[in-house]
This record gives structure tokens, C-alpha cells and sequence, in this order.
């Protein structure tokens, strides 16, 4: 309970906060778990959270730190505390709050001087490799970088990697003995180099934490009050490091959502979000289900995509209600190739432009970069401005750090206007004119500068007696922290990266089997559900228009062989064209559900939708074909070096053994069998099938 002191303290704190963000945000001290959906105010929440917990003497400001997983995110916390008054708080990364703590009490532990961080590890992943006399192409070294990562994010040794590894069925980039001696030479260069990277930061201070109880008292009497934002994506590691700095206490707030677990291939668990309280069964738990951010047709649609997961756990079966005012329908689209379905976006994005939508409000997502190009050049045939995100970094821009060069010099100057006068008057010296330029690189520019200025326009209003000095100042930290601010252009992004991001208006491309859910992810019901959240997270980043498409060839001209994604059954309306050319065609609609080929029930497993048929019919499968299609297939996984399942899991060739198509269009029927596996196998398995069925 809020005590009456608390209230007085800051009147009208908490006015504004729907009664659960109010039971969150004033929860007594201790452990507090705020289940939060997407779209329900959860930032907002933690920072009158912790704002009412300073107030009330509970802790100061200064004794708060609060963690999250991406610079932007803890830069909008730290923008929101200051809005409330509250300066001193710390809002950082995990990373960013490690480095820091590091470099703080290395000379006390070590001695000697900080070691460098790597920006890059491949260059010592290489060399490692080499050493292990394993290939250094790129693709290699990626594989074997992500597996670095995940082992030291998972707390695995190089001497335990391999048992690990197969218990886990991971699937290695070489055998696991190989990937673990690669390990193990790479921490051996590193640390003969003296450099870390970035695990290193948080398991080094964890290490400094557990073993110099020196350093655990000081920082522990720094720190007293602890916040965690997407609690869901926590690794062990992070997780380790949290116990370390709250040395058996429990003043702590965690926030998340499991149904946005969409880290799991980097040791992100949802479990410590699930289990808070078997750990802490004092703790109070508040659901936060009413989603401010997209109209009740976005969320309808949201809670159907969610609702259809399987294995949900119970502290994860959130449903959210819509609070914005009804919006437009989802529209979903079917195109003949990938150029088409480009080319329809950029057509809805300039109506929706010419309607008066701001291109920042707008972003077209995809499952993997490399379905980017085809936007990219859509986009720039229809003069529409973009950004790639993930690409060049905003502070990294040369016009972006001559004008903090120039507003730096303009700091020194004593006269003093207002603080958007003088930005605007310095940056008028490296090219910010009254009026934007018509277009292409210059205009880019131009924006570039102008977010600058607004920028200054947001802190002079949230800040009394905001100076040159002190705006300096933020943008210096805001560099640091890779915290850019909004810049004019269609976002384009993957559905990883747009996580924690919102628009007015969302495009879903490319929903195809193989695509959405990823290839490798077929016959791992874990990854496909995996996968099934992060299309939910795609379809929570609007706030109102939502387009969901697909093709059916990758080229113009090329076989229409590609199937819409399982995920959009159930979701199109039956009187959809797309529906209706699905129908047509004696393929199961995304709105109809898929039928039995034996007895006509709906087909409601994965499983079952792979075979065709339901549980409860017998199975019809050519026992002799089965042993024939994996003996094909190891011969092939030998031959590619890769696994067996690469080529096709031990669901596909059952379902090919039981269906024994004789055709492409009865092939590609199959799930799991795209374009690229047609492509590469298509006649290969065909083939089997044929000689199997004339023996």
C-alpha cells in the first residue's frame, strides 16, 4: 500500500496511471514482477516506479539502478526519469552498467591498466580457427563468433561445451569438439592480448563481485534499489551478474512479457520471468493487459497470433485489450514475386504519405536482412526516402559530428540565447539551411541536422534553463550510448531489430514457409514457437495500419512454389481474395483450417499439418520408401558436410513417404519443402519416390 506520507511527497505522481500501472508503480518496496504486455505502458510504469520510491524515502536516486537490453531503450528511461525530476538514477545496459563498474574497481582488483574492449571478435576467431585448422570464410567465423557468445551468455566452459552441445542438440557449425577447441583458443589469444569482449564485461564484474567482498560491500551500499526491463530475454549470465549485485537482497523490480522471448538462440530464457515467484513468493505480481499502442483491430489480430501457441506457460498468457479508438482493418495481400510484393508497398506507402503519414511513422519489417534489397530499391523508384536500421550509425555520419564539433566551439561562446536559437545558429555554420533541400544526399543531411535541432527543442522543454553546455553534454552521452534520435524515413528493419519499436504504420513482407518460420526452425516445435513470437512482435509494432503479405516466386516468372506462412491460418477473413484464390487452387486458405486427406478433420498439430492427416487416422506410410529417403538424405548430409536435418528433418521425409508425391506442385505441397529445397532436391527426391513405387 501507498503510505499517506508517500502521497504528499509528490502530489499528483501517479495521477494519469491506469489502476494496474498505479499498483505497479506504487507496490511496496521489495520484490515486484509486472507482467507487461506489448503496447501497455511499461516504461512509463517502471520510471513513475521508481519516481514514487524516491519520493517516498523509500531510496534516493542516486542508490537506483535500472538495467535494459538496448541503448535506445535505456536512453528513453533515462529521458523519462528526468522528465520526473529524478537526475541521479542510473538507466543503463547491462553492458553499459558492467563496463562502467569495471573500470571503476579494475585498479583496486588488478592493478594494472584496463584492458581495451574488442569492437570486433572475428579477427581472433580466425586466428583461433586457424589454429584448429577449421575454414575462416565469413560465414565460418559468424558461426563460430554466435557460438562463443552463447556459450559464455549460457555459463559454458570450453571443457563443457561438447556435452552441452549435445545435450542441447545444438546444431555446431562443425563437430562440437572442434567448435570447443576453438573456443578455447580464442579466450587463450585474448587474454594473451589482454583485451575483452563483451561477455567479458559481465562475467569479469560478476567475478569481481563474488570473490572481493571488499568491493561487494562498497557497491552494494552504492547501490540499493534494482529495476530489469525485458526480463524475458535475461541469459544466465545476466542473470548471475543480477544476483552479484543484489548479494541476497530483494529490493528489486523486473518487467516482461514471455510471449516477446524471441532471443533464445543467444541463451535468453523467460524462465527467471516465469519462476520469480518460486524464488520470491513474497512478491507482488501485477498484469498489465490494456494495450495503448494499436487499435482493437491490431490487438484482435495480436491475440490471435498468441492465442495460437502451444506450450504456453501460465505466467505468459497475457491477453490484451485494445484502448485506442477502432482503426482500419489488417490488410493481407498475395503477389506473384517478391519484385511485385516490393513494389505494392512502396504504392500503399506513398498513399499513406500523401494521406499525410510522416515517413518515421512508417516501417516495412522482414524476417532476415537480406529480403531488404528488394524495399530498398522499391522504395527509391518511387522517390521515398529510407533508412536502413542496423546500418551506418547516426553519431558515426560526418555531418552529424561536425555539428557536435560546431556546437561544442558555440558552447564557449558567453553571449546566450535560448538553446534551439543557438543550435539552430551553430549549425547553420555546417549546412542547416531554413528550407530542405529537394532531395537525395543533401536532404539526408539536412535531416540529419534537423534532428539535432529537435533534439534541443525536446530538452529545452523538459529541462528549465537547458543550456549549450548542458545539451553538449546529452549528446556526448546519447553518443556513447548509441541512443540516435529520429531521423526522416521509412524504416526498414528485421523483426529482431525492430523489437521495442512502434509506427502508425507496419508492413509484414515476405510470409512464406521457409521465410516466417525460418527454414532451419521446421521440426523443432520450440524454435517454431519461437518463431511464432516474433511474428507477434511484428504485428504489436502498429499502432494502426498493418499490411501482411507474401509471395508466391522469388523472381518474376520464376514457379510459384512458395505456401503463405502457417502462422496467417485462422487470421484472413473467408471472403478475403486471398482466401478465396487459396480455395481455388485446393490449397487450405489462411482462413479455412486444414483438413485430414483421410478422414476430412481439421488439422490443429504442427504434425499433423505436415502429414496431411490427423492423429487419430492410421498412418499410410511406404516403409520401404522411408529407409530409401534416408539413406538418400545421409549420402547428401555426407556429401554437403552439413547435418542430416539440414537437408530434410525426419518429419518431411515421413510425410513424403506417406503422401509419395510424384510431382513439383505435390512436392512443394508438402511443409518444409520450399522454393530452395525444391530447387537443390527436388529431383532427387522425386526420384527416390519413383523408383521406390516401381520396385
Amino acid at each position: 500500500m501507498v503510505s499517506a506520507s508517500s502521497e504528499k511527497s509528490r502530489p499528483g505522481l501517479l495521477d494519469g496511471l491506469d489502476p494496474e500501472q498505479r499498483a505497479a508503480a506504487s507496490a511496496p518496496r521489495g520484490p515486484v514482477c509486472v507482467l507487461a504486455g506489448a503496447g501497455t505502458g511499461k516504461t512509463r510504469t517502471i520510471t513513475h516506479r521508481i519516481a514514487h520510491l524516491v519520493a517516498a524515502g523509500h531510496v534516493s536516486a542516486g542508490q537506483v539502478l535500472a538495467v535494459t537490453f538496448t541503448t535506445r531503450a535505456a536512453g528513453e528511461m533515462r529521458t523519462r526519469l528526468r522528465g520526473l525530476g529524478i537526475d541521479a538514477a542510473q538507466a543503463l545496459t547491462f553492458h553499459a552498467a558492467a563496463r562502467r563498474q569495471l573500470r571503476y574497481f579494475w585498479p583496486r582488483v588488478i592493478g594494472d591498466r584496463p584492458w581495451d574492449l574488442l569492437d570486433n571478435k572475428f579477427r581472433l576467431v580466425a586466428q583461433a580457427a586457424t589454429r584448429v585448422r577449421l575454414s575462416t570464410e565469413t560465414e565460418v567465423l559468424r558461426d563460430l563468433s554466435s557460438e562463443i557468445e552463447w556459450s559464455k551468455a549460457s555459463l559454458v566452459s570450453p571443457d563443457d561445451y561438447p556435452a552441452v552441445a549435445a545435450r542441447m542438440q545444438r546444431d555446431t557449425p562443425a563437430p562440437a569438439a572442434q567448435v570447443a577447441e576453438v573456443y578455447r583458443q580464442y579466450e587463450e589469444i585474448k587474454n594473451s592480448a589482454q583485451v575483452l569482449d563483451f561477455d567479458d564485461l559481465l562475467l569479469h564484474t560478476t567475478a569481481v563481485l563474488e570473490e572481493h567482498e571488499a568491493v561487494a560491500v562498497e557497491f552494494r551500499d552504492r547501490y540499493r534499489c534494482f529495476v530489469v526491463d525485458e526480463y524475458q530475454d535475461v541469459t544466465p549470465l545476466q542473470q548471475r551478474l543480477l544476483d552479484a549485485w543484489l548479494g541476497g537482497r530483494d529490493d528489486l523490480t523486473v518487467v516482461g512479457d514471455a510471449n516477446q522471448t524471441i532471443y533464445s538462440f543467444g541463451g535468453a530464457s523467460p524462465r527467471p520471468l516465469l519462476e520469480f515467484t518460486r524464488r520470491f513468493p513474497e512478491a507482488s505480481v501485477i498484469r498489465l493487459e490494456r494495450d495503448y499502442r494499436s487499435t482493437p483491430q491490431v490487438v484482435s489480430l495480436a491475440n490471435q497470433v498468441i492465442g495460437a501457441a502451444r506450450g504456453r506457460p501460465a505466467g505468459s498468457r497475457l491477453k490484451l485489450v485494445g484502448q485506442r479508438p477502432p482503426g482500419p482493418e489488417p490488410r493481407f495481400a498475395e503477389y506473384e514475386d517478391e519484385a511485385a510484393e516490393a513494389a505494392a508497398a512502396a504504392r500503399r506507402v506513398r498513399e499513406l504519405l500523401d494521406g499525410g503519414a510522416t515517413a518515421s511513422e512508417i516501417a516495412v519489417l522482414f524476417r532476415i536482412n537480406a529480403q531488404s534489397e528488394a524495399y530498398e530499391q522499391a522504395l527509391t523508384e518511387a522517390g521515398i526516402p529510407y533508412l536502413v536500421r542496423g546500418g551506418e550509425r547516426f553519431f558515426s555520419r560526418t555531418e552529424v559530428r561536425q555539428a557536435m564539433s560546431a556546437l561544442r566551439v558555440a558552447s564557449g561562446d558567453p553571449t546566450g540565447p535560448d538553446l534551439v536559437t543557438a543550435v539552430r545558429s551553430a549549425l547553420a555554420k555546417v549546412g542547416l539551411t531554413e528550407q530542405p533541400p529537394a532531395g537525395g544526399a543533401a536532404k539526408e543531411r539536412w535531416d540529419a541536422l534537423l534532428a539535432i535541432v529537435e533534439l534541443a527543442e525536446e530538452l529545452a522543454s523538459s529541462v528549465a534553463d537547458a543550456d549549450l553546455p548542458r545539451f553538449v553534454a546529452e549528446l556526448d552521452q546519447r553518443a556513447a550510448a548509441q541512443h540516435p534520435p529520429t531521423v526522416e524515413g521509412v524504416t526498414l528493419a528485421s523483426l529482431h531489430a525492430a523489437k521495442g519499436l512502434e509506427w502508425d504504420a507496419v508492413f509484414l513482407v515476405g510470409l512464406s514457409e521457409g521465410t516466417m518460420p525460418i527454414l532451419h526452425a521446421d521440426g523443432d516445435e520450440a524454435a517454431i514457437e519461437e518463431e511464432r513470437r516474433l511474428f507477434y512482435v511484428g504485428v504489436t509494432r502498429a499502432r494502426e495500419h498493418l499490411s501482411l503479405s507474401w509471395s508466391l516466386s522469388r523472381t518474376p516468372g520464376g514457379r510459384r512454389n512458395r505456401r503463405r506462412s502457417r502462422f496467417l491460418y485462422g487470421l484472413i477473413p473467408e471472403d478475403h481474395p486471398a482466401a478465396r484464390v487459396a480455395r481455388s487452387q485446393g490449397k487450405p486458405s489462411a482462413g479455412v483450417t486444414a483438413r485430414c486427406r483421410l478422414c476430412g478433420g481439421p488439422l490443429l498439430e504442427t504434425m499433423e499439418v505436415k502429414l496431411g492427416r490427423c492423429s487419430r487416422c492410421p498412418s499410410t506410410v511406404d516403409e520401404g520408401l522411408l529407409e530409401k529417403l534416408k539413406t538418400w538424405r545421409g549420402e547428401r548430409s555426407r556429401e554437403l558436410k552439413v547435418p542430416a536435418f539440414v537437408v530434410f528433418t525426419d518429419a518431411t521425409l515421413m510425410a513424403i513417404a506417406e503422401q509419395r508425391p510424384t510431382d513439383d506442385g505435390a512436392l512443394v505441397s508438402i511443409s518444409g519443402i520450399g522454393a530452395t529445397k525444391l530447387e537443390r532436391f527436388g529431383a532427387e527426391v522425386l526420384d527416390v519416390v519413383r523408383t521406390a513405387m516401381r520396385s
